[in-house]
């Protein structure tokens, strides 16, 4: 490498460095970050900061939370899409496909670190995650509807797994709700809440799915959710729409406070921001922590070649 793009690369990495550690204080389960998340409107300035190109193949990007220095970004490779069956089979219309999931731990610089491959067989599609402050937490689902789920926790400095519940659903996210030690997750489309009792030691004795919760948000699927201290979740997602007939579709990204003694959303606003390649930004994963200003969101939109785009906006 010659010396002028040593130094550029440098100058780079410290950029990113910089950018990726000023302004956060505060932790996901600090009541300051919920503050400052319902003093969001859709008048929101979003302000970039830093648009990092992760270095290696993302495959489809599910779920991520930030710890310390690092980035750790669920995903699923798929090998094969489900094909739809000429008659369903036990009620499902489509096949279970061919896939792999994984959980990345990422450094600041969109390196790659470790790649953990969790599943088994048609058990591949990981969902949204969640850090407790020792494990994450991390659904790995068949990539439909109304099927089958393995919940897991991962020790980050490890990056070891421990199979905690099979479940008999598609698990589209889970949080470990740290006041009432519960799991709490999402169905296919978010449409359906779980909740489930874990013992001191992190196990669970069932994953019962009879008489769900009915999400009565319907303006967007969640794709991803963190625990947020206080009984309640925040979750970021999107949903297609048209604005007319024969008009354009077009997607609405948004991010939701929920409430998980009711699994009522106590705050919702829309997030108008897209990566050059027209995705949404909270089509993917996402993360939000207090900054010394307001709030700092990162997001990753795009599959395969990904960026992680970082985001900042001041709140009173």
């Amino acid at each position: 490498m010659n010396s002028t793009r040593f130094l550029q690369s440098a100058i780079f990495t410290l950029f990113v460095s910089m950018a990726l550690s000023y302004p956060a204080f505060a932790k996901s389960g600090d009541v300051p970050l919920v503050a400052r998340v319902k003093e969001l409107t859709r008048a929101a300035r979003w302000t970039p900061v830093a648009a990092i190109a992760i270095r290696f193949e993302t495959f489809h990007p599910q779920g991520m939370v930030k710890i310390g220095g690092y980035f750790y970004v669920s995903s699923v490779e798929i090998r094969r899409l489900p094909k739809k069956l000429a008659v369903p089979v036990d009620g499902h219309a489509y096949d279970e496909g061919v896939g792999v999931g994984h959980l990345f731990k990422i450094s600041r610089d969109g390196a790659l670190i470790t790649d953990l491959v969790l599943g088994e067989g048609s058990i591949y599609h990981p969902g949204g995650i969640d850090y407790d402050g020792t494990s994450i937490w991390i659904p790995v689902s068949e990539y439909r509807p109304d099927s089958r789920a393995i919940i897991y926790k991962v020790a980050p400095a490890t990056m070891t797994a421990t199979k905690v519940v099979g479940v008999a659903d598609h698990i589209g996210g889970v949080v470990h709700d740290t006041a009432s030690g519960r799991i709490e997750a999402t169905s296919w489309g978010s449409r359906r809440f779980y909740s489930w009792p874990i013992t001191s030691a992190g196990t669970m004795r069932a994953a019962s799915t009879a008489n769900p919760s009915r999400n009565a948000e319907n303006y967007i699927d969640y794709q991803d959710c963190h625990y947020v201290g206080r009984r309640m979740m925040l979750c970021a997602g999107l949903a297609e729409y048209q604005a007319s007939p024969r008009g354009p579709a077009f997607q609405l990204g948004g991010i939701d406070l929920v409430d998980l003694s009711t699994h009522r959303s106590l705050w919702q606003v829309p997030v108008p921001l897209w990566a050059p390649s027209g995705r949404v930004m909270t089509q993917n994963p996402f993360w939000i922590e207090a900054s010394a200003c307001g709030l700092r969101a990162y997001f990753m939109p795009d599959d395969d070649h990904s960026t992680l785009f970082v985001f900042d906006t001041v709140v009173p």
